[in-house]
């Protein structure tokens, strides 16, 4: 069995902090705004952006924070046009991740698709189990991956930033030199 390194254990501790902080956040900041299911959800769906972004470097997450918003935002914007006009349902929600994929794709973005077929699922899902917040649901999750997308990367440059300035991995986030080299438990 592979025994953890100093930085491995780190970055598990830092992305768990991350989760929580994000969850709390988003839970605390639509609390008293919106009905609890929403607030759960939102803090489900802020967690899931916040793991998104951890990467193995700094550069990784970045990419991948702007990759989650894209989508996330491509998403918003087609759900909130689709929930403004028609009734969720099956017919609609393949409509709308069709347009999500061409848009995606015109955008030279073929990787966010998947993403941006995701999130739109989610939102047009929530928004048919309760037609008289519908309109809302757009919006929620698109602060709801913000928020997360910004915990995440905070937490994670910032651990990233303090284990390298203590030797402990080099800057581009790789477990190299003398003190990551140490085994946890060894």
């Amino acid at each position: 069995m592979k025994k953890l390194t100093l930085w491995e254990l780190i970055y598990a501790f830092d992305m768990a902090l991350a989760c929580a902080i994000s969850y709390l956040v988003t839970t605390e900041l639509l609390g008293g705004l919106i009905g609890r299911d929403d607030t759960l959800l939102g803090g489900m769906w802020a967690v899931v952006a916040t793991v998104f972004v951890f990467r193995e470097t700094r550069e990784g997450s970045l990419a991948a924070g702007i990759s989650r918003l894209a989508a996330t935002y491509v998403s918003f914007v087609l759900c909130f046009i689709y929930i403004a006009l028609f009734p969720v349902n099956a017919p609609g929600i393949g409509l709308v991740i069709l347009v999500g994929a061409i848009v995606m794709m015109l955008a030279g973005r073929p990787e966010d698709i998947v993403t941006t077929g995701i999130t739109t699922t989610v939102v047009l899902v929530v928004a048919a189990l309760d037609p008289k917040h519908a309109l809302a649901q757009p919006s929620l999750r698109l602060l709801d991956t913000i928020v997360g997308i910004g915990v995440g990367m905070l937490l994670k440059w910032v651990a990233s930033y303090a284990v390298a300035r203590f030797g402990i991995v080099p800057d581009a986030g790789k477990a190299t030199g003398s003190n990551a080299a140490k085994q946890v438990g060894a």
